[in-house]
């Protein structure tokens, strides 16, 4: 980034010298002749650090400074003037519009050292500011990312409370049917059961079925339809006298789960009705 110095005093022959001395540092130098051609440069040029003359016609360095301290409160500002003019710039010092006040006549490895500190200043506070900036825009991005995260959880949220009320709907459902509905994954392990499934396997309807192994449960007469062909009414009659209609149909279609679901009607009443 290129370093822009303004220089700015009504004498001719000071601008001259300070360019002379400070051209070597490598600085784009700028120069006016007075407070209102050093505020057109301003407006016309990005400008990094100012040395301005306090004792000018028109308008006196102070009062140059603290304009642009209003309209380019990034600029670093010096002033350059004699012994007897402190106390004049003390309160401008003091209110932070000029950052150093250096003398007439100046030395000039001491004048270039405090151009080079008051550069490397200016540079530190944009570096500040680009950082505030991009610190500032990390937090809105983060702060859209949590926005959007709480919005997907709010939906999943919904969509797993709408879930669950279509599976109380369908648990009460499948819990009514006056017929017996069994579930067996591919391990052969009952995933499913109803109440009429309870009651139709068990002699107190109380028989737990779920987690149980099909083959130990339920007759054998039965457990041949899983190989029948899905969606076929076949009619068993099983070893204690009852004729039940099985149907049969492949889990997976509609879901992850795989195996087979049996759905039986009997044609007698369950054995604890007997």
């Amino acid at each position: 980034m290129e370093r822009t110095l303004l220089l700015v005093d009504d004498e001719e022959n000071i601008t001259s010298a300070l360019v002379r001395l400070l051209r070597q540092d490598g600085y784009r130098i700028l120069r006016a002749n007075s407070a209102a051609e050093g505020l057109v440069l301003l407006a016309q040029n990005e400008v990094g650090v100012i040395i301005s003359d306090q004792r000018m016609p028109g308008m006196t360095g102070v009062e140059f400074l603290g304009k642009v301290r209003e309209s380019y409160p990034d600029t670093v500002r010096i002033v350059l003037s004699g012994y007897t003019e402190l106390d004049s710039v003390t309160d401008a010092i003091n209110r932070g519009a000029i950052y150093k006040f250096l003398t007439k006549p100046w030395e000039d490895d001491l004048l270039r050292a405090n151009v080079e500190e008051a550069f490397q200043h200016h540079e530190m506070k944009m570096e500040n500011a680009r950082l505030a900036r991009e610190l500032q825009q990390a937090n809105q991005e983060l702060h859209n990312i949590n926005r959007q995260l709480e919005q997907r959880v709010e939906e999943k949220t919904r969509e797993v409370l709408r879930n669950l009320h279509v599976l109380q709907v369908s648990q009460e459902v499948l819990e009514g049917l006056p017929v017996a509905v069994i579930g067996i994954g591919d391990d052969g392990v009952i995933a499913i059961a109803n109440r009429s499934a309870h009651r139709l396997f068990s002699a107190d309807g109380t028989l737990p079925l779920l987690g149980e192994t099909a083959a130990e449960v339920i007759p054998a007469e039965l457990q041949g339809c899983t190989c029948r062909k899905p969606g076929e009414k076949f009619r068993f009659r099983l070893a204690d006298g009852r004729e039940v209609d099985c149907w049969c149909s492949t889990m997976g279609e509609n879901s992850p789960s795989r195996g087979v679901v049996l759905v039986i009607d009997a044609d007698v009443p369950a054995v604890n009705e007997r």
